[in-house]
């Protein structure tokens, strides 16, 4: 068992570095010293966790089901990102349910498969609406949807915050759809969805588990802090995104962070999995072993 152990935990480089912000200004201290380096894409992230270069993991849910169906073997210790997803529609643009799009197109974020994508198919599937037939679907990078909403080009775009409000302040649009209160009526849950988490390999958890509590209370502790300083917490994440505060600072109130272990919200995991796969099986293939909830 290691005790003031030095551990690199990797974590995306966009909106998701605010809540881990605290730990690498060392605003956030613990028994363990963290050091976090921030990946840019998936690849740069996968690449890290099979050569060892990390002990810990920043995720999407998704993206690490997948992983460990495939032999990655890192596990789910908690969920921490809960809301973020909407459907916004320009100022002249109607949205009255998806049978409304008919004929219309939906931007939203490159590449077919991510979570938005995905539930916005099974939305428009349980509304009787064919994706890519009835409505198209479209991929770009988020920032290149958020300048053709603005201009008008496009009427409808399914984003993650900040995005949203990147693309409606202004009054430039609305947003006409909260995924997350959609699946939660939809599947009789909390309106919430389990977007990111934290992982740990398996390896590093069963040999050194007092530090696995270490930095899953430091990660705790460090959402706590952003969620009770909210300013302080957006200027300490200045340096690493490059988003205006005050878009920043509005996005959050529709965007939600808060730690939950998997040992209080794995029945809702394994239900946001099962139903990913019945709906697009080319993008969640297969559904993690028991291990992917508890190393």
């Amino acid at each position: 068992m290691v005790f003031g152990a030095n551990v690199t935990l990797i974590n995306p480089l966009g909106p998701t570095t605010i809540p881990i912000a605290p730990i690498m200004k060392g605003v956030i201290t613990g028994n363990a010293t963290v050091t976090v380096k921030l990946w840019q894409n998936t690849d740069e992230a996968i690449a890290l966790m099979v050569s060892k270069g990390t002990d810990f993991a920043v995720l999407p849910v998704t993206l690490g089901a997948i992983l460990y169906s495939k032999g990655i073997n890192f596990s789910l210790l908690g969920v921490y990102e809960w809301k973020v997803f909407y459907l916004v529609a320009s100022k002249d643009a109607t949205f009255t349910g998806w049978k409304s799009l008919d004929g219309k197109a939906v931007y939203t974020p490159e590449g077919k498969g991510q979570t938005v994508d995905i539930l916005m198919r099974y939305m428009m599937d349980q509304d009787g609406v064919i994706p890519d037939q009835d409505v198209k679907i479209f991929y770009l990078p988020p920032q290149e949807i958020v300048a053709l909403f603005r201009s008008g080009k496009i009427q409808y775009a399914a984003l993650p915050e900040p995005f949203v409000t990147m693309a409606i302040s202004g009054g430039m649009g609305r947003i006409v759809l909260d995924f997350q209160k959609a699946w939660g009526q939809e599947m009789n849950l909390p309106d919430r969805i389990p977007i990111a988490g934290l992982f740990v390999n398996d390896e590093f958890a069963k040999a050194n588990p007092q530090t696995v509590l270490d930095v899953e209370d430091m990660f705790e502790n460090s959402i706590e802090w952003m969620n009770e300083n909210t300013d302080e917490a957006l200027k300490l994440s200045e340096t690493y995104l490059a988003i205006p505060i005050p878009i920043l600072k509005e996005s959050m109130q529709r965007t939600s962070f808060y730690y939950v272990p998997i040992s209080k919200c794995q029945k809702e995991v394994e239900i946001f999995l099962q139903k990913l796969n019945e709906l697009y099986p080319q993008g969640m293939p297969s559904l993690p072993g028991k291990g992917f909830y508890g190393y």
